[in-house]
């Protein structure tokens, strides 16, 4: 399902703001005691994580030494390799770094620990209800939050002053520019991935529409859903999308806006700090909203991203992995880690908080930033995680991601109700572990 950058992770190195390589001052670098605990934290790559681990080892005193093992860059592998070792009882693996998609699958097969007491106290504590709920996995708490994500609406004020508020609009501005002979294409990502289901999943949710049932057991595919098909029908054969958007994935979305070739951009945050880099002096009229509305009047809910932290049921150290975990998330490293990569965090003060990254030095968004100064759109991030769309809850998640991207592609070419018909049947023979997974 492509490179993972779909699940809420900027594609390679792209920090929140430009030139964000600040470290907090008194994070240090420690080795721990050769007497300690090794703990392994087996996580995708972020680059200035490394950091966070240290400040954490720091803080263990030598009682424990977590090392941080990178993960493939590709989501698909890192729950590859991390689910073919648990199922063979590997107990070198201690923290986990799980895709909010992966808890309830990572949970149902036993590998992951229950949180529970204290620790599930300060876990959740603080944290937004819709990254909470990814963590979460029939009503028991399997994981720590360690950041979220959430797509926003990128539009040119040159070109689009306003941003439009429902589906219709946009589409309907789409034509009118294309007749104007101006940029008017309407960029997403388009390709059979999962990044075309997140589109899908925020469709289904804004329209009030259920893919599974809330328990996750059985097949819905209601109104709402049908609703959402037609939606992607629509935009997909009217003209008014990129002619490559069957191949389009994160960062080429963001590269199509960037070259002129849209009116209105449905991804990432992380498309934020590369124009930044790229086209400084373009920057100020480069705005944001929150996604665009299916029914006026009702608020789109826009699909999550993010990971989480869980502790492995074959670890030797369970006690010292939960402390780690919840240092390796907590708000300060929450800030650190959204400051420097560009990654929002899950705890709500955060989105408050005005206070530099080291408050002992003057506020400068080039070397000593704040959310405010690196988060610009932070506003529309945190209205977009009031009310987000969770993708459905279940422990075949990956088999019916892989069902859904392959059933709606190309988009253009869906016919509402026989596609509704055809993802009800793949989706429940995926969730019965039937058929051939393609």
């Amino acid at each position: 399902m492509g490179n993972g950058t779909s699940r809420g992770r900027p594609p390679g190195r792209i920090a929140a703001a430009v030139g964000v390589s600040v470290l907090t001052a008194g994070l240090v670098t420690a080795c721990g005691s050769e007497e300690g605990i090794t703990l392994n934290l087996y996580y995708a790559p972020e680059d200035t994580f490394q950091t966070v681990v240290d400040n954490c080892n720091a803080k263990a005193a030598g009682r424990y030494n977590i090392v941080y093992n990178k993960l493939q860059r590709g989501a698909d592998d890192q729950r590859v390799q991390m689910a073919r070792r648990l199922a063979a009882g590997d107990d070198g693996l201690d923290i986990l770094g799980l895709d909010v998609t992966w808890v309830p699958e990572f949970a149902e097969a036993g590998w992951a620990e229950e949180w529970t007491g204290a620790n599930r106290d300060q876990a959740e504590a603080g944290v937004l209800p819709g990254p909470l709920a990814t963590a979460t996995w029939n009503g028991k708490l399997y994981a720590a939050t360690k950041n979220t994500n959430v797509q926003l609406l990128w539009y040119d004020d040159r070109i689009t002053p306003q941003p439009p508020e429902t589906w219709d609009e946009m589409i309907a501005e789409a034509e009118q520019l294309k007749a104007a002979g101006k940029p008017h294409n309407i960029l997403f990502t388009g390709a059979q991935y999962e990044g075309l289901v997140v589109i899908y999943n925020t469709l289904v949710a804004s329209a009030g529409g259920h893919i599974l049932s809330d328990d996750g057991k059985s097949v819905v595919m209601d109104e709402g859903a049908v609703q959402a098909l037609e939606i992607l029908k629509r935009v997909t054969s009217s003209g008014i999308t990129d002619p490559s958007l069957t191949n389009m994935k994160e960062d080429e979305t963001r590269q199509a806006f960037q070259r002129g070739n849209g009116a209105f951009e449905l991804n990432w945050p992380f498309v934020y700090a590369s124009y930044a880099e790229e086209q400084p002096q373009d920057l100020p009229h480069f705005k944001w909203s929150t996604y665009p509305a299916v029914d006026p009047g009702v608020p789109a809910r826009t699909t999550i991203g993010g990971y989480d932290l869980a502790v492995s049921s074959t670890s030797k150290h369970k006690p010292e992995a939960f402390e780690a975990a919840l240092c390796l998330r907590s708000q300060e490293n929450q800030k650190f880690s959204a400051l420097n990569d560009g990654v929002p965090p899950s705890i709500e003060a955060l989105y408050t908080d005005e206070t530099p990254l080291d408050p002992t030095k003057p506020v400068n968004a080039d070397d000593n930033p704040s959310m405010a100064t690196a988060y610009p759109m932070r506003d529309a991030i945190f209205a977009a995680l009031k009310d987000p769309a969770v993708r459905p809850l279940t422990p075949a998640y990956q088999s019916l991601s892989t069902v859904i991207s392959k059933v709606l592609s190309p988009p253009s070419e869906i016919d509402p109700q026989k596609t509704a018909e055809e993802l009800r049947i793949k989706l429940t023979d995926a969730l019965n572990s039937k058929g051939v997974i393609p």
